[in-house]
């Protein structure tokens, strides 16, 4: 299949990639051809932030890849159908179902009402992937807004012989499960009722709070009658309900951190699956690894985090970060540092100013009446044009998105981009053109560099004639001398077929 494009206003030739897409399935612990389950649509959920504080920059690099994910998808030629939870009540303090919920808590601390905080930190969650350049999802869901729908699945789970109750809540029982804790790969479970001093009313270890009732001492701004009792949703529940409700009882792929797969994707598999959905309920799992500072894990209850707001005033652009994440890959863990951060932001202005040289070649070019004979006309150069779009083709497109279709490779695709934009013997036109298709996926804001009028100092002006002469009458010597003091002054010169071009070095 071919698919045309524009260059110069002359339509080329582009060929259409036929890589196919390959995925690390956090299920299989396989990487595994992408297949989707209808021709050209794609279901995605991705777990949402708890918004009872910020989202910490570790948060944010698994929204960064999942972003990655579904660039990639699109240009794949995928519609792709994004929900994402919002999760403003019932997720506890503690796995175990004990402990605080996270929204009362946040209210405890700031002084506001439960629904302030969900409100407050939603927004600042959204600003913040906005800043990322993270395309939003399709659906935004929050938990509060789909009480209705986790009730029935809490329903059909008691109906089906799946849950039970205690005095504070309905549990799902494991048992009734024979594939519980195939996905996380756990070691032999003990699903015995085993010492009640351990596991309180549960049944067993594994078994987790579907709904939990509200007790006599607490005062909760958050809940509902359900069950005949006052109560709310446990975490896992919610994730299920609303990704069932939006993509149905089988989907493509379900992403999250790393640390979701022992308890809370297990979790949602096991309640899913028991209230009807398809096995499996979700083909492909995909998760991202943990962001390290100091070496060690990032978290709000250790309160070692860092928000993006937090570099935004040490001066940092935000991309700088997102140019950081893609640095390493997203199954790779990876250590903040400020140095490391500064390297990036240092690198992501390079790329800029690359971009602003190509864009000014082309503005230069535009002036030449040899070049834009060459291109608009086609009398001079053909093999040029010809030799330029098959090294993009063959060269840079194919191993772009071989690279970034085998498991969302950013670190060799951001290595591919270097490549191209240091190339300085391929036409302008098309690396421009070729960068801005490769930044649709990356997602590093190219298309945004601004062209700025650059004005030659008559003094380099001035070597650049000397070189020229001292090229015609062949003195190389005296040629890579000026050429070193135009470098000097802060210009590169470029030797054409046209001529000399002078372009500000980067």
């Amino acid at each position: 299949m071919m698919i045309q494009k524009s260059v110069c206003n002359m339509p080329f030739l582009i060929l259409h990639v036929h890589t196919p897409m390959k995925l690390y399935n956090t299920r299989t612990r396989k990487i595994e051809v992408f297949t989707p389950i209808t021709d050209k649509n794609v279901g995605l959920y991705t777990c949402g932030p708890t918004v009872y504080n910020y989202a910490h920059i570790g948060n944010l690099r698994t929204y960064v890849f999942e972003d990655i994910l579904k660039r990639t998808l699109v240009s794949a030629g995928y519609e792709v159908t994004h929900v994402m939870n919002i999760t403003d009540v019932g997720h506890l303090s503690g796995d175990d179902d004990t402990g605080e919920d996270k929204i009362e808590k946040g209210a405890k601390r700031e002084g506001k009402t439960a629904w302030e905080i969900a409100e407050f930190y939603t927004n600042i969650f959204k600003k913040h992937i906005s800043l990322l350049n993270i395309t939003p999802p399709n659906v935004w869901c929050k938990a509060t807004d789909h009480i209705k729908e986790q009730i029935a699945q809490v329903q059909t789970l008691i109906d089906g012989g799946h849950a039970y109750e205690t005095t504070d809540g309905i549990y799902f029982n494991t048992t009734t499960f024979p594939r519980y804790g195939e996905f996380a790969r756990l070691d032999n479970q003990e699903l015995k009722a085993g010492a009640r001093v351990d596991l309180g009313e549960k049944k067993n270890h594994h078994d987790f709070a579907l709904w939990k009732f509200s007790q006599p001492e607490e005062t909760r701004q958050m809940e509902w009658e359900a069950f005949g009792r006052m109560g709310f949703p446990g975490w896992h529940i919610e994730c299920s309900a609303m990704s069932m409700k939006y993509l149905g009882t089988h989907f493509d792929i379900h992403c999250g951190g790393i640390d979701h797969i022992p308890v809370h994707h297990t979790n949602e598999i096991a309640q899913a699956e028991c209230a009807g959905a398809h096995h499996p309920w979700v083909n492909y799992w995909l998760h991202g690894e943990f962001l390290l500072i100091n070496d060690g894990k990032m978290s709000k209850s250790e309160e070692n985090f860092i928000t993006l707001d937090t570099i935004l005033e040490k001066g940092y652009s935000p991309l700088a970060y997102r140019y950081f994440l893609l640095q390493a890959h997203y199954r790779k863990q990876l250590n903040f540092t400020w140095e490391a951060l500064e390297a990036a932001e240092n690198g992501l202005k390079n790329a800029y100013s690359k971009v602003k040289s190509i864009k000014n070649l082309i503005e230069e070019q535009k002036k030449d009446k040899i070049y834009i004979d060459w291109i608009q006309n086609n009398k001079l150069g053909n093999n040029k044009l010809e030799n330029d779009k098959n090294e993009i083709e063959i060269y840079y497109r194919q191993n772009f998105f071989e690279v970034i279709y085998h498991d969302l490779n950013t670190p060799a695709a951001l290595a591919l981009l270097w490549d191209l934009l240091t190339n300085k013997k391929i036409l302008p036109d098309l690396i421009y053109q070729t960068v801005l298709e490769f930044d649709e996926i990356l997602g590093l804001g190219l298309k945004n560099v601004k062209l700025e009028s650059v004005e030659i100092p008559s003094e380099v002006e001035q070597l650049a004639q000397k070189r020229l002469s001292a090229r015609k009458e062949k003195n190389w010597g005296e040629s890579d001398r000026l050429r070193d003091e135009i470098n000097r002054l802060g210009f590169d010169i470029d030797d054409t077929s046209d001529g000399q071009r002078l372009v500000p070095r980067v």
